[in-house]
């Protein structure tokens, strides 16, 4: 795996989950499940520049973080933790580096 492959990835990240992601969906995800699969959808298509097995894999393991990380995220912001808020969103986001390296490195294992 490059450095040049892993920041690419980061940067196809970025786009697909912030850029592209609208404030309705972003506001709701953690309470509507239908928000939630949109934003992956989306996320996944972004993500089929490296491969449908790539975009597949972390589509469905972007929905699991984001279904978890979202309810957490919402409940601090509820109770003004803003700390733990923005420490679960850093968690969320290493997560999700996490899993597309360990994605790519797998894909290209095999």
């Amino acid at each position: 795996m490059l450095i040049s492959d892993c920041i690419l990835i980061i940067w196809i990240h970025f786009i697909a989950d912030f850029v592209l992601q609208s404030d309705k969906v972003a506001i709701n995800k953690s309470k509507d499940t239908n928000c939630l699969i949109w934003h992956c959808s989306i996320y996944g298509i972004v993500m089929l520049i490296f491969g449908p097995a790539f975009a597949l894999i972390n589509a469905m393991l972007h929905f699991i973080t984001d279904y978890v990380t979202s309810k957490i995220t919402s409940y601090f912001w509820m109770t003004n933790q803003r700390h733990w808020f923005f420490t679960t969103i850093g968690l969320d986001q290493a997560i999700h580096i996490s899993c597309l390296f360990l994605t790519l490195k797998y894909l290209t294992t095999f």
